[in-house]
């Protein structure tokens, strides 16, 4: 059989280096090309056609999440994998919603890696019990708009609903309204409980 072709997209030369050097070792994978940022990892994709992409969220010019819709956006069939330091369910959602095909975390070990990287180019979906846990928990979750994102920022900093009130420019009854429906949807009882939860799952990042 023909070696698997990999695109690797990281920001961080080392982790560069690093992965093309121990897939360099394995004659069941190829490295076809590497990138820097998430615009040159579209760029090269269209290019060399690979058969898995090792992406990274955290890039420069086109962060990772932006980069994999518009890698799918030409070629729904892509395979994706995620490969980060970020530990967010919320990243690990916006990933997978992208289109990524699995998820794994930077200090995964080699052997997990190749497991990952021979699910993936077959076609099927790779996700550790970990991140299958946080899909879980986060799809189990209502989503929080956007407006209960700005308010749950604020409640993190510790703000009261006056100064939540002044600073989103609503009424402290609005900003009640929005307090109590973030408790709901995050199944917490209080403020310092939303906050904690928030910054575990990565939604202060978000917004």
């Amino acid at each position: 059989m023909d070696p698997i072709s990999i695109l690797i997209a990281d920001d961080h030369p080392l982790i560069l280096a690093g992965l093309s050097s121990l897939l360099g070792t394995m004659p069941a994978f190829r490295v076809v090309a590497q990138a820097s940022d998430g615009q040159q990892a579209v760029e090269l994709y269209r290019q060399h056609q690979p058969d898995v992409v090792i992406m990274d969220l955290g890039m420069p010019r086109l962060n990772g999440v932006d980069a994999i819709e518009q890698i799918r956006a030409g070629d729904p069939d892509a395979s994706i994998v995620i490969l980060t330091t970020f530990q967010g369910d919320e990243d690990v959602y916006r990933g997978l919603r992208a289109g990524a095909k699995a998820y794994l975390l930077k200090d995964a070990d080699s052997a997990q890696l190749v497991d990952c990287l021979r699910t993936v180019a077959s076609g099927q979906q790779f996700l550790p019990a970990e991140v299958a846990s946080k899909l879980a928990e986060r799809k189990a979750t209502s989503q929080l708009s956007r407006r209960e994102l700005e308010i749950l920022a604020y409640m993190a900093t510790g703000k009261s609903n006056k100064m939540i009130a002044r600073s989103a420019d609503i009424e402290v009854g609005t900003v009640k309204f929005h307090v109590n429906n973030i408790l709901a949807k995050l199944n917490v009882a209080s403020r310092t409980e939303a906050a904690t939860v928030a910054a575990r799952r990565g939604l202060l990042s978000v917004f």
